[in-house]
């Protein structure tokens, strides 16, 4: 007989099945940030990733570099490890993510801080933009 037996075959595809589905959760890493709705263009990361501070609903900073992801920084810390970091590899683009909640002055805290690590120009990150009439909607909701 010459047939080939895929029985083996489908028991290993459904061990890969279950430990992709119960390591994917654990991949995404990050703070919950709701973003401001804005109509934008992306930014060009094709050369290198972006280095990105969090500030969240109660204006805790959050940086995406060096250990310690997904805990808050202190602001001096925020300004020494950006400022290593744009020593190492200059020309980083650097982008702020504002929860769409946090108070207005927080963010421009978080770009002062970063215009004295060094940071040449700051983005600003935001999801992309609604409907016009579900932006209109969602702002007569509010």
């Amino acid at each position: 007989m010459s047939e080939i037996n895929v029985v083996p075959y489908i028991d290993v595809m459904l061990v890969l099945l279950i430990i992709f589905m119960v390591t994917a959760p654990l991949l995404s890493q990050g703070v919950k940030v709701d973003l401001p709705k804005a109509d934008a263009q992306a930014m060009d990361t094709r050369d290198r990733e972006p280095l990105i501070v969090s500030v969240d609903v109660s204006g805790a900073f959050y940086v995406n570099y060096g250990d310690d992801k997904d805990k808050p920084i202190a602001a001096q810390d925020l300004v020494n490890r950006v400022g290593a970091l744009l020593r190492l590899q200059p020309g980083t683009p650097v982008a702020v993510r504002g929860d769409r909640d946090v108070k207005y002055e927080q963010v421009v805290y978080v770009m002062t801080l970063l215009q004295k690590a060094g940071a040449e120009s700051v983005g600003l990150m935001t999801d992309p933009a609604l409907v016009q009439g579900q932006i209109e909607s969602e702002a007569t909701r509010r």
